[in-house]
């Protein structure tokens, strides 16, 4: 199962940790979602997510100091006794004393940030859905095109690494090569990625491994991109039909997402680069309410109907 350190949170979210005693190398935090424990300051802990990620505010914060002392150490007993990764205030606000000496006691880790609850938690949030998302990696090259992330697949050696390569000569960006981590952060969204390891380099067989970064510079490559488009490359079968019109669309699933798929045969003298250009304007037209099949369609239905007519008269 996924998992994300707190260490890695406080780095990513630039949190003061308030409890510098207890050792938080061992946290994980497995789930995405966030918890503002509202009603268990108020005393209500039925169906308490206690395993998620804690987040204090401004009104919880002024609900706490308002709590009689004795009310405050029943209150605190309860909620710190729980199995609670970790509490975050937000808005620079800290907690009294009991509660951080409860804290301490309890193993809890206390953590502070300077921005605002609304912003936070929408940031958070979003990084951990990315992070914790359902995860596979696929062979391909991700590359970035006029805005749109396109997967280009095919049997190795057809030509995937050369088509990503001309497309950045062209001025569109890489996110990956070789091996695409895909993770589904929404039953619409996959997002590409690299793995650490292969981040920026493409292989190129007879000249080996190429530092696109180094190359064309940083505004040639991108971390992570939304899948919106797959070419799927294969070799030129004389036998096989293929879709001249592109009046239905293909698809292909990833993680229970559909994308829509093109099938591109492969032979001498196809510029790749070109032909993934004109796929990635040509689907976002689509997506923007234009599509060149119907628009044809209708053209020729337009000119039949003229015919008949005309034969009528």
């Amino acid at each position: 199962m996924a998992s994300v350190s707190l260490e890695q949170i406080i780095e990513k979210m630039k949190l003061e940790n308030l409890t510098p005693e207890l050792d938080i190398s061992r946290i994980k935090i497995k789930q995405p979602d966030i918890n503002r424990p509202s009603l268990q300051l108020a005393g209500y802990f039925e169906h308490f997510e206690a395993t998620r990620l804690q987040i204090i505010g401004f009104v919880e914060y002024t609900y706490m100091e308002g709590l009689p002392e004795e009310r405050k150490k029943e209150i605190y007993m309860r909620l710190l006794s729980c199995d609670i990764p970790v509490i975050v205030f937000c808005r620079e606000l800290k907690p009294d004393e009991l509660f951080l000496r409860m804290a301490l006691e309890n193993n809890v880790p206390l953590l502070m940030t300077k921005k605002a609850t609304s912003s936070f938690m929408a940031e958070i949030i979003r990084w951990l859905n990315v992070k914790l998302a359902p995860c596979i990696s696929v062979h391909g090259v991700l590359v970035d095109v006029y805005g749109e992330g396109v997967l280009i697949t095919g049997e190795s050696g057809i030509g995937k690494s050369e088509a990503a390569l001309e497309l950045i000569k062209r001025g569109h960006r890489l996110v990956t090569d070789d091996a695409v981590e895909i993770r589904k952060v929404s039953d619409d969204s996959l997002v590409g990625s690299a793995p650490d390891i292969t981040k920026h380099f493409i292989e190129l067989r007879g000249i080996g491994i190429v530092d696109v970064k180094a190359l064309f510079g940083v505004s040639s490559v991108m971390d992570t991109q939304n899948i919106d488009l797959v070419i799927h490359l294969e070799d030129w079968d004389k036998e096989k039909e293929y879709d001249r019109l592109g009046l239905e669309e293909n698809y292909i699933e990833y993680l229970g997402n559909k994308v829509v798929c093109h099938n591109i045969p492969i032979r001498p003298g196809r510029n790749l680069a070109l032909i993934c250009e004109s796929a990635a304007i040509n689907h976002r037209q689509k997506k923007m309410g234009y599509n060149a099949a119907q628009e044809l369609y209708r053209r020729v239905q337009e000119s039949l109907a003229r015919g008949r007519d005309e034969d009528d008269l």
